[in-house]
Protein backbone atom coordinates (compact mmCIF):
# COMPACT_ATOMS: atom_id res chain seq x y z
CA UNK A 1 0.00 0.00 0.00
CA UNK A 2 1.37 3.52 -0.95
CA UNK A 3 0.53 6.24 1.64
CA UNK A 4 -0.07 9.52 0.30
CA UNK A 5 -0.33 12.46 2.73
CA UNK A 6 -2.95 14.99 1.35
CA UNK A 7 -1.97 18.74 2.66
CA UNK A 8 -4.60 21.88 2.39
CA UNK A 9 -2.95 25.15 2.08
CA UNK A 10 -6.55 26.40 3.34
CA UNK A 11 -7.72 27.42 6.63
CA UNK A 12 -11.36 28.49 5.37
CA UNK A 13 -13.96 26.47 6.19
CA UNK A 14 -15.91 25.73 3.29
CA UNK A 15 -12.69 25.75 1.33
CA UNK A 16 -12.60 24.41 -2.56
CA UNK A 17 -8.93 23.35 -1.88
CA UNK A 18 -10.12 21.15 1.38
CA UNK A 19 -13.15 19.37 -0.59
CA UNK A 20 -10.66 18.73 -3.71
CA UNK A 21 -8.50 16.86 -1.41
CA UNK A 22 -11.29 15.01 1.13
CA UNK A 23 -12.60 13.97 -2.89
CA UNK A 24 -9.53 12.75 -3.78
CA UNK A 25 -9.08 10.65 -0.68
CA UNK A 26 -12.63 9.38 -1.54
CA UNK A 27 -11.43 8.29 -4.98
CA UNK A 28 -8.06 7.00 -4.02
CA UNK A 29 -7.43 4.07 -6.58
CA UNK A 30 -6.64 0.35 -5.01
CA UNK A 31 -3.15 0.53 -3.81
CA UNK A 32 -3.24 4.10 -2.29
CA UNK A 33 -4.07 5.20 0.85
CA UNK A 34 -4.82 8.92 0.55
CA UNK A 35 -4.53 10.38 4.27
CA UNK A 36 -5.92 13.58 5.22
CA UNK A 37 -3.31 16.09 7.40
CA UNK A 38 -5.60 18.46 9.59
CA UNK A 39 -2.90 20.05 11.89
CA UNK A 40 -1.99 23.03 9.75
CA UNK A 41 -3.64 25.21 12.23
CA UNK A 42 -2.09 23.51 15.41
CA UNK A 43 1.53 24.20 14.49
CA UNK A 44 3.52 26.82 16.15
CA UNK A 45 5.06 29.81 14.41
CA UNK A 46 8.20 28.79 12.80
CA UNK A 47 11.51 29.54 14.74
CA UNK A 48 15.16 28.36 13.63
CA UNK A 49 16.44 27.51 16.81
CA UNK A 50 13.25 25.88 18.33
CA UNK A 51 14.09 23.87 21.56
CA UNK A 52 13.80 19.91 21.28
CA UNK A 53 12.14 17.63 22.09
CA UNK A 54 9.62 20.05 19.17
CA UNK A 55 6.34 21.06 19.67
CA UNK A 56 3.21 18.01 19.50
CA UNK A 57 1.89 19.72 16.77
CA UNK A 58 5.63 19.55 14.70
CA UNK A 59 6.38 16.24 16.08
CA UNK A 60 3.45 15.07 14.58
CA UNK A 61 3.49 16.80 10.81
CA UNK A 62 6.74 14.76 10.74
CA UNK A 63 5.87 11.76 12.07
CA UNK A 64 3.14 12.03 8.91
CA UNK A 65 5.33 13.01 6.41
CA UNK A 66 7.70 10.14 7.84
CA UNK A 67 4.86 8.05 7.32
CA UNK A 68 4.13 9.15 3.98
CA UNK A 69 5.31 7.81 0.58
CA UNK A 70 3.93 11.03 -1.34
CA UNK A 71 2.70 14.60 -0.56
CA UNK A 72 0.00 16.19 -2.37
CA UNK A 73 -0.80 19.77 -1.73
CA UNK A 74 -3.56 21.85 -2.82
CA UNK A 75 -3.71 25.28 -1.88
CA UNK A 76 -5.39 28.78 -2.27
CA UNK A 77 -3.75 32.13 -3.29
CA UNK A 78 -3.58 34.41 -0.79
CA UNK A 79 -1.99 38.02 -1.90
CA UNK A 80 0.44 36.57 -5.02
CA UNK A 81 1.42 33.71 -3.13
CA UNK A 82 0.97 30.86 -0.41
CA UNK A 83 -0.95 31.20 2.64
CA UNK A 84 1.18 32.29 5.75
CA UNK A 85 0.21 29.00 7.48
CA UNK A 86 1.13 26.38 5.01
CA UNK A 87 4.35 28.77 4.26
CA UNK A 88 5.14 28.10 8.12
CA UNK A 89 4.38 24.31 7.35
CA UNK A 90 6.98 24.06 4.76
CA UNK A 91 8.98 26.20 7.20
CA UNK A 92 9.25 23.31 9.67
CA UNK A 93 10.78 20.95 6.97
CA UNK A 94 13.73 22.98 6.10
CA UNK A 95 16.79 21.69 7.20
CA UNK A 96 15.53 18.40 8.68
CA UNK A 97 15.21 16.36 5.48
CA UNK A 98 11.26 15.65 5.92
CA UNK A 99 10.29 16.29 2.57
CA UNK A 100 14.02 15.55 0.90
CA UNK A 101 13.72 12.89 -1.66
CA UNK A 102 9.72 12.49 -1.37
CA UNK A 103 7.84 12.54 -4.57
CA UNK A 104 5.16 15.72 -4.28
CA UNK A 105 2.48 17.17 -6.19
CA UNK A 106 -0.02 19.59 -6.28
CA UNK A 107 -3.56 19.81 -7.44
CA UNK A 108 -4.89 23.51 -8.74
CA UNK A 109 -8.67 24.10 -8.17
CA UNK A 110 -7.76 27.77 -9.40
CA UNK A 111 -9.40 28.50 -12.76
CA UNK A 112 -6.95 29.19 -15.63
CA UNK A 113 -5.00 32.82 -15.05
CA UNK A 114 -5.41 32.14 -11.18
CA UNK A 115 -3.80 31.08 -8.50
CA UNK A 116 0.14 31.17 -10.23
CA UNK A 117 1.82 32.72 -8.00
CA UNK A 118 1.19 30.08 -5.24
CA UNK A 119 2.09 27.60 -7.51
CA UNK A 120 5.43 29.03 -8.17
CA UNK A 121 6.17 29.85 -4.34
CA UNK A 122 5.08 26.03 -3.64
CA UNK A 123 7.22 24.97 -6.51
CA UNK A 124 10.07 27.09 -5.23
CA UNK A 125 10.06 25.86 -1.63
CA UNK A 126 9.81 22.44 -2.42
CA UNK A 127 12.83 22.33 -4.84
CA UNK A 128 14.34 24.20 -1.72
CA UNK A 129 13.94 21.31 0.78
CA UNK A 130 14.90 18.38 -2.02
CA UNK A 131 11.16 17.11 -2.69
CA UNK A 132 10.89 15.12 -5.80
CA UNK A 133 8.11 17.33 -7.73
CA UNK A 134 6.72 14.75 -10.34
CA UNK A 135 5.37 17.41 -12.84
CA UNK A 136 2.99 14.67 -14.19
CA UNK A 137 1.22 14.54 -11.25
CA UNK A 138 0.72 17.95 -10.99
CA UNK A 139 -2.81 19.06 -12.31
CA UNK A 140 -5.53 21.98 -12.86
CA UNK A 141 -8.80 20.91 -12.25
CA UNK A 142 -10.60 23.78 -11.67
CA UNK A 143 -13.61 23.98 -9.32
CA UNK A 144 -16.00 27.09 -8.10
CA UNK A 145 -18.14 26.83 -4.39
CA UNK A 146 -21.23 25.20 -6.54
CA UNK A 147 -18.93 21.82 -7.31
CA UNK A 148 -18.88 20.83 -3.54
CA UNK A 149 -22.33 18.71 -2.81
CA UNK A 150 -23.66 18.92 0.60
CA UNK A 151 -21.18 15.86 1.89
CA UNK A 152 -17.97 18.28 1.65
CA UNK A 153 -17.27 16.36 -1.67
CA UNK A 154 -16.78 17.54 -5.39
CA UNK A 155 -19.77 14.88 -7.67
CA UNK A 156 -18.63 15.89 -11.27
CA UNK A 157 -17.18 12.81 -12.84
CA UNK A 158 -14.14 14.82 -14.68
CA UNK A 159 -13.04 16.02 -11.31
CA UNK A 160 -13.12 12.66 -9.90
CA UNK A 161 -11.16 10.84 -12.54
CA UNK A 162 -8.66 13.73 -13.03
CA UNK A 163 -8.33 13.44 -9.54
CA UNK A 164 -7.80 10.03 -8.93
CA UNK A 165 -5.64 9.70 -11.60
CA UNK A 166 -3.23 11.99 -10.68
CA UNK A 167 -3.11 10.47 -7.16
CA UNK A 168 -2.58 6.84 -8.74
CA UNK A 169 0.45 8.68 -10.62
CA UNK A 170 1.60 10.24 -7.72
CA UNK A 171 1.41 7.25 -5.57
CA UNK A 172 2.97 4.85 -8.17
CA UNK A 173 6.46 6.83 -7.90
CA UNK A 174 9.61 5.35 -6.50
CA UNK A 175 10.09 6.60 -3.02
CA UNK A 176 13.30 7.19 -1.90
CA UNK A 177 15.18 5.25 0.61
CA UNK A 178 16.91 7.67 2.45
CA UNK A 179 20.32 7.07 1.63
CA UNK A 180 21.13 10.09 -0.25
CA UNK A 181 19.85 12.12 2.47
CA UNK A 182 22.25 9.98 4.98
CA UNK A 183 25.19 10.67 2.54
CA UNK A 184 24.49 14.53 2.03
CA UNK A 185 23.88 15.04 5.92
CA UNK A 186 20.17 15.56 5.76
CA UNK A 187 18.16 13.85 8.33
Amino acid sequence: MTVVLLLSGSTRAGSTNTAALRTVQAVAPEGVEARWYGGLTDLPAFVPEAPEPAHPAVRQLREQLAAADAVLFCTPEYAGTLPGSLKNLLDWTVGTGDLYGKPAAWLTVAAPGRGDGAVATLASVLGYVGADVDEQSCVRLPLSRTDIGEDGLVASPAFRTGAAEAVRRLGARPRDSGTDRIESGIR
